[in-house]
């Protein structure tokens, strides 16, 4: 395999002391979807890291902290250290694939150990999705920690607490941000209460008032949607990408947790139907494909698509390939949105789906 990579310089691989690690490590890279520039990249810096302490590291378990003095003991400039940590990342999840990463546990701190069955409650009684999960749980860790020191149980909240959490709170974010973040703390108080983890109620919380109207239109008009997917450059992979996944936002209403799990497997050419698993409501939903979305799916899958193992729809465009995230969806439109001259900060990508809904009446939301 080194002999591939590095066709006229093998012979410094194959000599190093770490060659049978260099090799592992590469196979490793390019089965989890590196591309060979990068793999030849991430072993020339390890083959430097191992041979600078003249170390075989084949089958050497390591624990973090000597993985970070490891690729640390080597003098080098501000640029390569930012190469070399990306390389100690990858190397990390190599070692941990292979279980020679000692993983150190650290015990949470006793104010928020609550939130091991918080979850659960969440999960199972309130059904909410994972997503909304771990807001209430970031919100209810941030307020815990910083109102309690760590040995303190949720039994010592009062309202001192509150009161000082949300008037930080207030002048770091808006009023709407604001409202579910005491919506959030109120469930939480609440469930505390009913459990008896604290003694009183302290649940009974105000929150600002926000008006109807008072902030600009959250759909864009259909008119801006059109120049939207028009302005996109379909020259490149990532033009096909990104403009496929805008259509779809924008005539099928779909949210960026949506696309991003859309599987090859979900579009049915024959039956001109889209399946799409709705992570929010834990529903399936069956959509019926016009000839022009069929057009720019198939568009998109022999020209923007990379051929690979993956079995997403939409793959990220740098490495290791891999299916793309829904805050990468927010990213693709606000860099669309830029480009194509919206004005800025007034819309986001959940304006397609508004877009969608309020254009839909008029009977032609599938217009090219």
């Amino acid at each position: 395999m080194l002999r591939t990579l590095f066709p006229r310089y093998y012979p410094r691989y194959e000599g190093s002391c770490c060659s049978e690690e260099l090799n592992k490590f590469g196979r490793w890279l390019l089965d989890t979807g590196y591309s060979s520039k990068n793999t030849r990249d991430h072993l020339r810096r390890l083959r430097c890291v191992f041979e600078h302490i003249d170390q075989s590291a084949a089958g050497t378990v390591f624990t973090d902290e000597q993985l970070i003095q490891l690729f640390s003991a080597q003098q080098c400039s501000a640029c390569l250290a930012i190469l070399n940590t990306a390389t100690r990342r990858a190397y990390k999840r190599f070692l941990l694939s292979e279980s020679r990463l000692i993983l150190v546990e650290t015990t949470s701190p006793l104010c928020i150990a609550c939130l091991d069955d918080y979850e659960p409650f969440l999960r199972e009684v309130r059904g909410l999705a994972e997503t909304t999960i771990a807001q209430y749980r970031s919100t209810v860790t941030e307020f815990l920690m910083q109102s309690l020191h760590s040995k303190q149980p949720v039994a010592n909240l009062t309202t001192k607490h509150i009161d000082q959490y949300i008037a930080t709170k207030s002048t770091k974010v808006t009023r709407h941000t604001l409202q579910h973040t005491i919506a959030r703390l109120r469930a939480f108080l609440r469930y505390s209460f009913d459990l008896r983890m604290i003694p009183e109620r302290l649940d009974r919380i105000d929150t600002p008032r926000t008006y109807r109207d008072e902030k600009p239109p959250r759909a864009l008009p259909w008119s801006l949607v059109l120049q939207l997917l028009r302005s996109i450059d379909k020259k490149s992979k990532t033009g096909w990408r990104d403009y496929t996944i805008l259509h779809l936002m924008a005539h099928y209403g779909l949210r960026p947790s949506e696309v991003v799990a859309l599987t090859l497997d979900c579009v049915d050419f024959e039956a001109r139907l889209l399946n799409v698993e709705q992570r929010k409501t834990r529903s399936h939903l069956i959509l019926p494909l016009n000839e022009s979305s069929i057009g720019v799916l198939r568009r998109y899958l022999d020209h923007g698509r990379p051929v690979n193992s993956h079995s997403a729809l939409f793959l990220r465009a740098r490495r290791p390939s891999g299916a793309i995230k829904h805050y990468a969806v927010c990213d693709i439109f606000q860099k669309r949105a830029l480009q194509c001259g919206l004005p800025d900060g007034q819309y986001s990508s959940y304006s397609l789906r508004h877009a969608f809904a309020m254009h839909l009446p008029c009977g032609c939301c599938n217009a090219a």
